[in-house]
């Protein structure tokens, strides 16, 4: 290659790089300026605020005949203003399959979590048992229906959906209320707080349990002192029946109704909802007095046959008193702790059944009987000063009412030095005439 060719192409590639640098230039001249990020996002702002805003509603369950069913169910829900289509979002779900279920369930550590299913999905097991379902439409201001749904959906990922379940304090229904009023601005705390109907945990779950009898004497058996403080209306929103019969009464600041309209979804095909009844403890004091005098009677006349008749009642309450008190020191089902229905029902009642077993057999009970039985009786008269010193006030007085009487006959009747033979008296030989 020649000098000559050399310098052509050199002032070639010089001539080539100037001409794209001045493309380079026109285009950037050309281009528009860079858009301002604030005023990006305050754009994005004002689209999302011009859209039109999700409606949102509260599904209420009524109670089922399961005994998980007995206290009702709630749901909100999130209807798409574009499509229509409307999601049920529902705290309520567990998976009884996990390995750890049960010990979880003992323990006082359920798992539930957050669901998101289209409703016509989440209604269907309601419409097939006969359990009925009202809607509840709210009227929230477009900012805060948005900022619920988004919040919804956030909590509904599989990474956030889970939760510590408690049954008074955190669970389905207190999920519902806590995610409106945070909607709301606080407003509906502000105005459940300070109403009050005088019912308590124990008064609302004894209510609803009633149609099962044995579950609503676990629950009154079960429950310690802190299930008997009076609670304000968003308390017994723990319940969802009662929850909608607070939305109802809710309003917005300027006194505005926050429920816009109310109507039924499924008709209720099963038992209704059980109504609030109160507990007279003089019935059970008649009950008490009842078969404490009757114990008294056999007793006097046949020690043997009621030793049998307490050794059922001894197993029975020293089995309760176990498991009450191991729900007090080993669980955290917090309120059964410090439960005074250990005082009546007493674990201690199981040393009694050796010396029981031997005198129903007609022989001596043995050295510690009579001391225990005395102690177990004492326990249950203390029941009684507790009760009145109310310090930790609790509502047993009915299960004193039944329970003090039987404690006092056995103590009464089996404690007494064993009834022995008139002949046994008159020395050796045979018995004397008369």
């Amino acid at each position: 290659m020649t000098a000559d060719v050399r310098r052509s192409l050199r002032h070639g590639w010089r001539w080539a790089l100037v001409l794209a640098l001045w493309c380079v230039a026109l285009l950037a001249m050309a281009a528009p300026p860079a858009p301002d990020t604030g005023d990006t996002a305050a754009g994005m702002r004002q689209a999302a605020e011009a859209a039109p805003a999700p409606r949102i509603g509260v599904l209420t369950m009524l109670p089922g005949e399961i005994f998980f069913e007995r206290f009702g169910h709630n749901a909100i829900v999130v209807q798409d203003p574009v499509t229509g289509t409307a999601t049920s979002y529902n705290f309520g779900y567990f998976d009884p399959s996990e390995s750890d279920f049960i010990a979880r369930f003992v323990r006082g550590e359920m798992r539930y979590r957050l669901l998101a299913l289209p409703v016509d999905e989440d209604l269907a097991y309601y419409r097939h048992v006969g359990r009925g379902v009202s809607m509840q439409w709210l009227d929230l201001a477009p900012a805060d229906a948005r900022e619920l749904a988004d919040a919804l959906a956030v909590n509904a990922r599989p990474e956030n959906a889970f939760y510590r379940y408690d049954y008074f304090l955190d669970n389905c229904s207190t999920r519902v209320r806590d995610a409106l009023d945070r909607a709301l601005g606080g407003q509906l705390a502000r105005q459940l707080q300070s109403r009050s109907r005088g019912n308590t945990f124990r008064s609302e779950a004894v209510r609803l349990a009633s149609p099962a009898t044995w579950m609503w004497l676990v629950f009154d058996v079960g429950l310690g002192p802190s299930a008997d403080r009076p609670l304000p209306l968003w308390g017994e929103a723990f319940v969802p029946m009662r929850l909608a019969d607070a939305l109802e009464g809710a309003r917005h600041r300027d006194g505005r109704p926050v429920v816009l309209e109310r109507f039924e979804v499924l008709p209720h095909r099963v038992a209704p909802e059980p109504q609030e009844f109160q507990r007279r403890w003089t019935r059970w004091l008649a009950v008490g007095l009842a078969i404490g005098l009757a114990l008294a009677w056999l007793g006097h006349r046949r020690r043997a046959w009621a030793a049998s008749l307490a050794l059922p009642f001894w197993a029975l309450s020293g089995l309760v008193g176990a498991l009450m008190l191991y729900i007090w020191i080993g669980t955290d089902h917090r309120f059964g702790w410090a439960n005074q229905n250990l005082l009546l029902l007493s674990p201690l009642a199981w040393m009694l059944l050796p010396g029981g077993w031997r005198i129903a057999r007609g022989r001596p009970a043995g050295p510690l009987f009579v001391p225990v039985l005395l102690l177990v009786a004492g326990l249950a008269a203390l029941a009684v000063f507790v009760y009145g010193l109310q310090v930790l006030p609790q509502r047993n007085a009915h299960w004193i009412a039944l329970l003090l009487p039987m404690h006092a006959a056995l103590a009464w009747t089996l404690a007494r030095p064993a009834h022995r033979p008139r002949h046994a008296l008159d020395g050796p030989g045979h018995p004397r005439e008369p």
